[in-house]
């Protein structure tokens, strides 16, 4: 499998510092330690003293190089994207800026910004065309970026397949339900005519007993009429 190549710059710091002032020698000091815990897998320490090599001297390039370095090997990408930028800005030659391009490249893969991470390994092309490990980790990049891409599509597919299927089924129950409400409504159809039929008989009775009563009441009424006019004596106009 294919791994990341990250760069430390080992070059000597009388490179970079090239007056021989006590803070010159101050910050060469803590330099070259920072290098030596760097080189022995002691990130943490090696961090500090680069940190006390850039508080003599803020914009050294390769104090800002090396701490960048120290911070990519912990896994703090953000720092450490900060400080290769800050070389970036004082690396006098295309070579120093190649390195640092290589190494922001590094950064942003690992912290999975790939076509980020492109454009930088192929800044660092332009300016040195001939590095390996460039060509090597573009290539890393550019078959990560196709897979990421493949995923990303496999992805949309199967959610797509999932909606998909999900809507069927929606339709399905929909379909189910419709069925259901309408042999519930044929249903109510077929009880209806019988619910209704005993309504009406309920009806016709409730009024036959209301014409029964009202005919009873009238024949008591005509019954007490006639009595009175049976009894009631017959007058004459005149005596014979």
């Amino acid at each position: 499998m294919k791994k990341v190549i990250i760069i430390i710059c080992v070059l000597s710091t009388a490179t970079f510092v090239a007056d021989g002032s006590l803070l010159a020698q101050s910050l060469r000091t803590h330099v070259n330690k920072g290098v030596d815990l760097y080189k022995k897998g002691k990130y943490v320490d090696s961090e500090v003293e680069f940190k006390k090599g850039l508080e003599k001297s803020p914009s050294n390039f390769q104090g800002n190089f090396n701490l960048g370095d120290s911070y990519y090997k912990q896994g703090n990408y953000e720092d450490a994207l900060k400080h290769y930028q800050e070389a970036l800005s004082k690396a006098g030659t295309n070579d120093l800026k190649a390195k640092v391009y290589h190494n922001i490249g590094n950064t942003l893969l690992k912290d999975q910004k790939i076509k980020q991470s492109i454009g930088a390994y192929t800044d660092a092309l332009k300016l040195n065309p001939d590095d390996e490990s460039t060509k090597y980790n573009l290539s890393y990049a550019l078959d990560m970026l196709k897979n990421q891409n493949k995923q990303n599509k496999d992805n949309k597919d199967k959610n797509q397949q999932k909606n998909k299927d999900q809507n069927k089924n929606n339709q399905n129950q929909n379909q189910n339900q419709d069925k259901q409400n309408q042999q519930n409504k044929n249903q109510q159809q077929k009880q209806n005519p019988q619910q209704s039929r005993q309504q009406q008989d309920k009806i016709s009775k409730e009024q036959a007993q209301a014409i029964f009563s009202a005919l009873n009441n009238d024949e008591k009424k005509l019954q007490k009429q006639l009595r009175k006019l049976v009894g009631k004596p017959l007058k004459t106009d005149k005596d014979w």
